[in-house]
C-alpha cells in the first residue's frame, strides 16, 4: 500500500528514494552472518511473561520470521492486511514484527499498557485483521484480555499468541520456534518501490483525539540513520535497548539501528537497573539505548561509562530517547569523554532529531533549517527540516515526516488524522522560542492540552471527563516533573474504591497509579 497520489511524479520520487525494506536488511544481516547472535531476551523474562529467555542465531531469527509469515498467509490474510501487535520487548516482538513485514503486511503495534476502549477503538479505525499478544503480561492473563477485546473489533479475524496455556480460540505460535518444515512464502507484488510501501503504522495523540501515523520503509529507515550517523554506531555492534516497540521512536532508535549495522540486539524490558547492569556486562554491549530521564541517574552510578566497557572495545555510545524534549536543556552535563552521549529529541509520532554531545558534556543545539546527520560532517545526509510557526510551535518536514495523512482521504472525514501543510510542514504542537543570535530551536513546553508521562500521552480534558465518571469527589492533576516534564497526580475522598473503578473500566494503569496512597516525607 503506498499513500498519497499514483501520479508519474509521484512515482518517480519513490523509485529513487531507495529500495531497502526493512525485512530486506535483516536479510542481508542473515545472510552474512547466519552464526552471529542475532536478538537476546532480558534474563528476567520470566518475571512479566512466559518461557525462559530465549538467544537466536540471525539463521534462527531468520527461520522463525518466515515461519510467522507463512502462518499469517495460510491464515487467509491478504497483502497489506494490518496485523495489530501489543507484546512486552522480547525477541518474539521483534520477530513478529519482521514476520508481518515479510507477509507484505502493515504492522500496528500498540502500547502495552492500552486497555479496553483504547485497543478496540483504534484496531477497529484500522480495519485490522489480526492481533498478535503473548499470553501473559506480568500478573494480567493478556491472552484472554485479547480475546474479549477482539469480540468488540469486527474486523478481527485471528488472535494470536506467545506463551504458555494460550486461552481457547487464540491462535498459538509458540511451536513457530520448533516447526519442522517451512512451506515456501508466495512472493509478495510491489509496484513501484517496495520501500515506498506502509510498513508501521503508529499512534500519536491530539486535542482531537487518537492520530494514527503510517510511515512506510523509507521513512523508518531515515528515521534510524539519524541516530545511527550522530552516534556513529559501528557494524555488527551490541545494542542494549531499553525502549519498547509500540513507537515511532522505539522501532527507530532500536530496531533500525540494529538491522542496519548487522549487529545483535539486547532486550530490556524496563525498567530494572539490576538486570540492566548484568545485561550490560554479559552480553558486552557497545552501544546503549535509554528514556532520557533515567540516563543522569545511571550515569552517576557508574553503569554508563565507557570505562566499564566488558567488550573488547567497551561502550561507545549512549543514546537518549527525551519524549519530552524541553527537559534537554536542564539535564545535567555528560562527563564521561570515553562514551559519546547523543540527545534524541522526541516530537511524539512525527519526527525524531538527534544531537550528541559537544564540548563541555552540554547538550548541543539544533538550529532552524535543515537537520543532517551527522551534524555539520562532510557528505551528512538529510533526515530532517525543523521550522517555527507562526503560532511559536516546531514544525517538521523531511525523508522520515510523513507526507500524507492516514488511511486515504482521512482529510475528508470526521476521524482525528494527521495534518500536513502544502508546503509538507508538520506542527508537532510543542512550543518552542528561536535564539535570535545562534537561530537554535529551544522547546519551551509540551502541546497545550497534553500531557506527557512515562513515555504514553493522554488528553487532559479527556482525563477531566473520565473522572465524571466515577465520582465528582476525584481530581487528576498534571504535575511539572524535573525528569519525565510531567507526572499525574490524583486525590479522591475514596482512593481504593477510585481506583477499582478506574480498573474496571480498563484505564491506562498509570491513570489509575495517580491515584495511589502518598506518604509525607519527613523535612
Amino acid at each position: 500500500m503506498i499513500l498519497g497520489q499514483s501520479s508519474s511524479k509521484h512515482m518517480a520520487t519513490a523509485a529513487s528514494a531507495g529500495r531497502a525494506t526493512l525485512d530486506d536488511m535483516f536479510r542481508r544481516a542473515a545472510a552474512r552472518r547466519p552464526r552471529a547472535m542475532a536478538l537476546m531476551d532480558a534474563p528476567n523474562r520470566e518475571t512479566f511473561t512466559d518461557g525462559a529467555p530465549r538467544q537466536l542465531t540471525y539463521a534462527q531469527a531468520d527461520r522463525v520470521v518466515s515461519a510467522i509469515a507463512g502462518r499469517l498467509n495460510r491464515m487467509g490474510l491478504q497483502t497489506d492486511s494490518v496485523v495489530g501487535v501489543q507484546m512486552p520487548n522480547t525477541v518474539e516482538s521483534v520477530l513478529t514484527l519482521l514476520g508481518i513485514l515479510r507477509a507484505g503486511m502493515i504492522a500496528a503495534p500498540v502500547p502495552l499498557l492500552w486497555r479496553g476502549a483504547d485497543v478496540v477503538a483504534t484496531l477497529s479505525r484500522l480495519g485490522a485483521k489480526a492481533l498478535v499478544t503473548s499470553t501473559r503480561v506480568g500478573a494480567v492473563d493478556h491472552g484472554n484480555l485479547a480475546m474479549h477485546m477482539a469480540a468488540d473489533i469486527f474486523p478481527i479475524r485471528y488472535v494470536c499468541g506467545f506463551g504458555e496455556r494460550v486461552p481457547d480460540g487464540v491462535v498459538p505460535f509458540d511451536d513457530l520456534f520448533t516447526i519442522d518444515k517451512l512451506d515456501p512464502l508466495p512472493g509478495v507484488d510491489r509496484a513501484v518501490n517496495p520501500a515506498a510501501h506502509l510498513a508501521v503504522i503508529t499512534w500519536d495523540v491530539s486535542t482531537d483525539g487518537l492520530v494514527p501515523v503510517a510511515r512506510n520503509h523509507f521513512e523508518m529507515l531515515a528515521a534510524g540513520l539519524a541516530v545511527i550517523l550522530e552516534g556513529r554506531i559501528a557494524q555488527d555492534a551490541t545494542i542494549l535497548s531499553a525502549l519498547t516497540l509500540s513507537s515511532f521512536s522505539g522501532i527507530a532508535m532500536s530496531i533500525v539501528p540494529w538491522l542496519v549495522s548487522g549487529g545483535t540486539l539486547s532486550l530490556h524490558h524496563p525498567f530494572d537497573a539490576q538486570v540492566f547492569a548484568e545485561q550490560r556486562r554479559d552480553h558486552q554491549c557497545h552501544t546503549i539505548v535509554l528514556p532520557g530521564q533515567v540516563v543522569p541517574r545511571l550515569a552517576e552510578s557508574g553503569l554508563l561509562s565507557g570505562r566499564r566497557g566488558f567488550g573488547p572495545d567497551g561502550l561507545k555510545t549512549v543514546v537518549a530517547a527525551w519524549r519530552a524534549p524541553e527537559r534537554i536543556a536542564a539535564s545535567p552535563a555528560w562527563r564521561d569523554p570515553t562514551a559519546t552521549l547523543v540527545d534524541v529529541h522526541i516530537f511524539g509520532e512525527t519526527a525524531l532529531l538527534a544531537a550528541s554531545r559537544g564540548a563541555g558534556g552540554k547538550p548541543t543545539p539544533i538550529s532552524v533549517g535543515p537537520v543532517t546527520a551527522p551534524r555539520g560532517a562532510a557528505g551528512a545526509v538529510l533526515v530532517a527540516e525543523i521550522q517555527r510557526t507562526a503560532a511559536g510551535t516546531v514544525a517538521v518536514r523531511g525523508p522520515m515526516v510523513p507526507r500524507f495523512p492516514f488511511p486515504a482521504g482521512a482529510e475528508r472525514g470526521s476521524a482525528p488524522y494527521l495534518k500536513i501543510g502544502a508546503d509538507g510542514l508538520v506542527d508537532t504542537g510543542y512550543t518552542c522560542r528561536v535564539d535570535a543570535e545562534t537561530q537554535a530551536v529551544v522547546v519551551t513546553g509540551p502541546p497545550p492540552g497534553i500531557v506527557s508521562f512515562g513515555g504514553y500521552r493522554f488528553v487532559l480534558r479527556d482525563l477531566q471527563d473520565l473522572l465524571t465518571r466515577v465520582g465528582e469527589d476525584s481530581t487528576l492533576t498534571a504535575l511539572p516533573d524535573a525528569l519525565g516534564g510531567q507526572r499525574l497526580a490524583g486525590t479522591a475522598a475514596d482512593r481504593d474504591r477510585v481506583r477499582a473503578e478506574l480498573t474496571g473500566l480498563g484505564i491506562n494503569p498509570l491513570i489509575v497509579d495517580a491515584f495511589r496512597e502518598r506518604r509525607a516525607v519527613a523535612s
